[in-house]
């Protein structure tokens, strides 16, 4: 008789378990707009979740810690005048978070230390260059302050973020809508997923599609009948994928391998509410010490539910095999450095000790034009006549001066948005007067 041999693995047995009621986010009005993202974003600090609004688009932003009950007036960040459609937490600033939407643009928002005590409208930044509604935002795994976009125009643009400016823009190489993006490891490659049911994998700073529909897959798993979207999520720490169905009640997990088949099935979470998006925490804020490898905040119609995925061990000890070092917060390089073609790993950390936050620095946004002129010294601080030349200004002057810089910069886009709106409520006026 032949005996099946078991392949050995040691997430053969990872469980999942939702938290009690009270450790969960209840009574938020989550988004009930048409769009494939995953409507939740997280991160050490943050849980972030886009929400139904009136008269334009917001996303709530809760300290961890603030579970339970959330009073129906909650500050917001609400800046945008269309829904919002995809929300993501710069990896690199637990602060900082990216919003793209239906208003075709894209805003970056500093959120305060201790979370938000009053609704938050201004961003730091708007990012206008799309035609159509923007419904992806993914920031670059480790370069400081490189965000990307992608919109409804078909479109990628590539930012810098700390000037403001449109650095890269990939077009005409989808015919139809972008429905996924995602970075490679040291983010020198992305790999989108189009309409025309076509991958592409893109080096975005030669402009240059590396492959395109590829021929062979080297695996086929089938799944179940449903329609509905599998939001995925990859951690190349422990090489487990974890496949969500938006509109289903289950997460699947494999594991995934060098050697055939390449994916082995190990499990699956269900629940009997459907998930309407998915959050997934970084492997730097789960606790090491109750052997916790992922960590999921699922949407339900009024709730945000945490759910925990443990692999269960009978020590007290660190267990190095379930956390290798993994991406720490610190990027490998500065913007200028990626775009002028140097590629960097990401910066491991240890996660043996826990993973202890650092207090984040503001994220600043400096004009192009700002830097190419030095500001002139006030009238009163000039030196007597015989010097040749006035001195430099002080760092609290040109301080000053950014500050004044970025709140007339603010002003005017707010300006702009509301001209937008303006028009676009005219043109409804006129055709209901029609």
């Amino acid at each position: 008789m032949l005996r099946r041999v078991v392949r050995q693995s040691k997430f053969r047995h990872v469980f999942g378990q939702a938290v009690r009621n009270d450790q969960c986010y209840d009574d938020i009005r989550v988004s009930r707009v048409t769009w494939d993202s995953s409507f939740c974003a997280v991160n050490p600090k943050f849980v972030a979740i886009i929400i139904d609004a009136s008269g334009g688009g917001a996303f709530l932003v809760l300290p961890l810690h603030k579970t339970g009950r959330i009073d129906k007036v909650y500050p917001t960040v609400c800046g945008h005048t269309g829904p919002v459609l995809d929300i993501e937490w710069c990896p690199h600033n637990d602060q900082v978070i990216a919003s793209g939407s239906e208003d075709c643009t894209v805003m970056v928002w500093q959120i305060p230390e201790n979370g938000l005590e009053s609704p938050l409208s201004e961003p730091v930044v708007v990012l206008e260059g799309h035609s159509k509604r923007v419904g992806i935002v993914s920031w670059h795994p480790t370069a400081r302050n490189v965000l990307l976009s992608a919109g409804c125009d078909n479109q990628i643009i590539i930012w810098n973020v700390g000037t403001g400016e449109a650095m890269i823009n990939l077009e005409d190489m989808h015919p139809d809508v972008i429905f996924s993006v995602s970075w490679s490891r040291n983010g020198s490659l992305l790999c989108t997923a189009c309409k025309d049911k076509k991958v592409r994998v893109i080096d975005p700073r030669k402009n240059k599609i590396v492959a395109d529909n590829m021929d062979e897959p080297i695996c086929v798993q089938e799944m179940d009948s449903s329609n509905g979207v599998l939001l995925p999520f990859y951690d190349p720490d422990t090489n487990v994928v974890y496949l969500c169905g938006k509109g289903d009640s289950s997460i699947r997990y494999f594991e995934i391998t060098d050697e055939a088949p390449y994916v082995h099935y190990l499990n699956t979470f269900s629940t009997k509410e459907p998930q309407r998006g998915m959050g997934y925490m970084p492997k730097r804020g789960l606790d090491v010490n109750k052997c916790e490898i992922a960590r999921f905040y699922k949407l339900h119609e009024r709730k945000c539910e945490p759910i925990i995925m443990t692999v269960p061990r009978k020590s007290d000890l660190f267990q190095d095999d379930l956390y290798p070092d993994t991406a720490g917060p610190d990027p490998a390089l500065e913007a200028e450095e990626w775009f002028a073609g140097k590629n960097g790993s990401p910066i491991l950390i240890s996660l043996k000790d826990g993973y202890v936050s650092s207090k984040s620095r503001d994220l600043k946004v400096i004009k192009s034009n700002v830097l190419e002129s030095k500001p002139a010294p006030k009238a009163e601080s000039i030196m007597p006549v015989q010097k040749p030349t006035p001195p430099p200004p002080s760092q609290k002057m040109e301080d000053k001066l950014e500050e004044v810089l970025r709140e007339f910069k603010s002003l005017r886009d707010r300006v702009i948005l509301q001209d937008r709106r303006i028009a676009r409520l005219e043109e409804q006026v006129a055709k209901v007067a029609l």
